[in-house]
């Protein structure tokens, strides 16, 4: 898509260029920053948000959700799970919408240990699938 056609027909435009420059921003951290000090900056540790919420939350954290992952598929940088779901968190976030953000750790097919991040508001999944193959490590309510 040019840039013409991003301003005439995209309906998101300030949605899309924030979750373009917050994916951009996410990357950079974690190539720059130990994990240990990302982590103090994603919320209360070891809390979870509340299993119920508004239906207007629930469509709001929808349209984050298909936003997130249409454009962090085309992002010229790596934006896997961790990147989503902390980009999804921000934009809930400045809504006043609460969020958990889980981190676990499963095996590939390989039987090799991956990592993964997903990201829940009330009792849906906003990005990374409900994370049901992964042991959570750790959770952090925003």
């Amino acid at each position: 898509m040019n840039v013409v056609n991003f301003f005439k027909i995209n309906p998101n435009k300030k949605m899309t260029l924030a979750i373009y420059g917050l994916t951009a921003f996410y990357r950079a951290q974690m190539l720059l920053i130990p994990s240990k000090k990302l982590e103090q900056h994603w919320g209360d540790k070891g809390v979870e948000s509340p299993e119920e919420d508004t239906r207007e939350h629930y469509w709001y954290a929808y349209c984050v959700s298909c936003e997130v992952n249409r454009i962090a598929d085309k992002t010229p940088w790596e934006s896997k799970c961790l990147v989503r779901a902390l980009t999804a968190r921000f934009l809930l976030h400045r809504k006043s919408i609460l969020t958990t953000m889980y981190l676990g750790v499963g095996k590939d097919e390989q039987g090799s240990m991956i990592a993964h991040a997903w990201l829940r508001c009330g009792d849906k999944y906003v990005t990374g699938g409900d994370g049901s193959s992964y042991a959570t490590v750790a959770k952090f309510c925003m």
